[in-house]
């Protein structure tokens, strides 16, 4: 091969690798003084004991650019509040059975499709991660984790639900009110019971979604948001948040989190801590499901 082309085929290949890196994640101009000043006005309950929380967000689908501000969130509520210490990490050996037992909660934050893709011991994590939850430790779920797992039924079944779409897209007004009867509810009782209004992308959810198998918190009206094509349920059954009991462990889901103001949100910060605190078994709330 003549030199000329050896440098051109060296420069494609620099290329390529750049191509393939991705741009490094960000949280936008100004996220850490608003999720700040968000945080001023939330009230933790206070720690039983010293935790530790894994914030995880490896993805094999689409990936949000949300991601980054939520890291940011989590970091700034375990500093200010003291709440918990958090772990942010993407690493899968954090999953093995001799790791794992260092945590006291994970959350998914926006994962998507085969989180545990690529790893040579994939069943070995899965059942792992369900043995953590089973055995009274806690699970959040934010935004995207529905939209994870659709080979591991058992997940979904622990999740309530699978994302089938989001008719109402990031750009959209949604309408989201408190269940009636949990106005009260330490997980959303910082909506005082009064609706709330944002853009925001909301998730419509398949098989095996059952509201009546979870304590459901948040739903959307889609009468009161904006009209929009595409959606499934003739039963207009779009919930947004629920908690359940899942073995002896404690999960809690919230829809909210594509758009990134949600995480500076003063109510939906205050929505995450409290189910990351009803998870860690550190807030009293009721749920019988």
């Amino acid at each position: 091969m003549k030199p000329s082309l050896l440098l051109s085929s060296g420069f494609l290949a620099v290329l390529l690798l750049v191509a393939a890196t991705p741009k490094e994640e960000r949280a936008p101009d100004g996220a850490v003084e608003k999720i700040t000043a968000a945080l001023d006005g939330v009230t933790a309950a206070k720690p039983k004991a010293k935790r530790t929380v894994l914030v995880f967000s490896r993805t094999a689908g689409f990936r949000h650019a949300s991601i980054a501000t939520g890291k940011v969130m989590f970091e700034e509520m375990a500093k200010k509040t003291d709440a918990f210490e958090v772990v942010i990490s993407d690493d899968l050996t954090n999953f093995e059975p001799a790791k794992i037992s260092r945590f006291d909660a994970i959350v998914f934050l926006s994962t998507t499709q085969n989180a545990f893709h690529g790893a040579a011991n994939e069943k070995e994590l899965q059942d792992s991660l369900m043995s953590f939850v089973k055995s009274g430790k806690g699970f959040i779920g934010i935004h995207a984790a529905t939209d994870t797992f659709y080979n591991w039924p058992e997940y979904g079944e622990m999740m309530n639900g699978y994302f089938d779409g989001h008719p109402w897209t990031a750009d959209k007004n949604v309408h989201i009110y408190v269940e009636p009867g949990k106005e009260e509810h330490p997980l959303v009782v910082m909506f005082e019971g009064k609706p709330v209004e944002f853009k925001e992308e909301i998730y419509q959810f398949k098989d095996p979604y059952d509201s009546n198998k979870v304590d459901m918190l948040l739903r959307l009206d889609p009468k009161k948001s904006d009209p929009v094509q595409g959606m499934k349920r003739e039963d207009n059954d779009y919930g947004v948040a629920w908690a359940r009991n899942w073995g002896k462990g404690r999960v809690f889901y919230t829809s909210l989190g594509h758009n990134h103001d949600m995480y500076w949100n003063p109510k939906v910060v205050g929505h995450y801590l409290a189910g990351i605190q009803w998870a860690l078994g550190d807030l009293e709330a009721q749920v019988t499901h």
